[in-house]
């Protein structure tokens, strides 16, 4: 960030942000919060800009052309899932018009309080220590069930704004991973990580994909960590970005234990969700394909995505 509280572009096709700009758009739309104070926050998303409005509040600017989409998605579906899950998520204050310049609907929410939980480590991860992770991964358990557990309603069944790729059978994206497999060969960050190895779990979680048998069911599609809150005690209190929010195969959320939990952890979720085999060894394919399409993109500008995110390829690695 320089001095005129400018976002740091991540993307080819980034919108121009800056201080300057959210000020006047939150001047415009909701002159009531004008006189408050707003910051850049240090840890904005890759797909929203993120701005500190006040103590309770946040703005939230897509980067890209095309992102306002999921900003009204949000605004939409945020109200309904809210009353169904037992952890808090943000409530979309009001939606700003494009306006200055900014050609993108986006929104203002409520801040959370709380703080993103830490990594394990890499023994823990493999080898289950017991590092306290087991009421969040209770907490995750009930998040994923409760999402899971939603109402599908027939008008929001096969919407183009509720339908992604991490709602698809595994084998509709191989040849994209075997693809990033090639890439990740000439990183220097993923030399540490065992590409022949990873070619051979995702063999193993395309037929687990394909041997599911579960219905369709909501998803948030980017449980990762930089989308959870705990509080002090290391409970679960918030989940963030509900962007990803969709309908299809929730193996995809999963992917939360192979980042966020020890071995212990994962076993908590999966006994609480009854997750049998083929999806378990699927999740951990999900798990690789997130991590490892995430280096050659974001290699240059987010390294400390780009480590939790090889750190959850190295826990898919090592199994249960």
């Amino acid at each position: 960030m320089d001095h005129s509280g400018a976002v740091t572009p991540l993307h080819a096709d980034e919108l121009p942000i800056d201080l300057a700009l959210v000020r006047g758009l939150v001047h415009r739309s909701f002159p009531e919060y004008a006189g408050r104070s707003l910051t850049l926050l240090a840890d904005s998303g890759s797909s929203n800009a993120l701005f500190r409005l006040g103590s309770d509040l946040l703005v939230r600017l897509p980067r890209q052309p095309g992102g306002g989409g999921t900003i009204d998605k949000e605004a939409r579906w945020l109200p309904w899932v809210a009353a169904q899950v037992a952890v808090s998520v943000p409530r979309v204050v009001g939606v700003g018009d494009p306006a200055l310049g900014y050609p993108e609907r986006w929104s203002v929410t409520t801040w959370l309080p709380g703080r993103r939980p830490s990594l394990p480590s890499r023994a823990a991860q493999s080898a289950g220590k017991g590092t306290g992770g087991g009421l969040l991964a209770a907490d995750l358990a009930r998040f994923i069930a409760d999402l899971q557990g939603m109402p599908l309603p027939s008008h929001a069944v096969g919407s183009e704004d509720l339908t992604w790729y991490r709602g698809l059978p595994l084998a509709e994206l191989d040849e994209d991973f075997r693809a990033t497999v090639g890439e990740c060969r000439a990183l220097d960050m993923a030399r540490g990580l065992d590409l022949d190895a990873c070619l051979r779990l995702w063999d193993q979680a395309l037929a687990g994909s394909a041997a599911e048998s579960r219905g369709p069911s909501w998803f948030h599609g980017d449980l990762v960590l930089e989308n959870l809150l705990i509080d002090d005690g290391g409970a679960l209190c918030g989940v963030l970005d509900f962007g990803g929010l969709a309908i299809g195969d929730p193996t995809v959320d999963l992917i939360v234990g192979w980042e966020s939990l020890d071995a212990d952890g994962r076993a908590v979720v999966r006994q609480a969700l009854d997750v049998d085999d083929a999806t378990w060894v699927a999740s951990r394919g999900w798990a690789l394909l997130i991590a490892l399409v995430t280096l050659p993109y974001y290699g240059a500008t987010m390294p400390g995505r780009c480590a939790d995110r090889l750190a959850m390829a190295h826990a898919a690695l090592a199994g249960d």
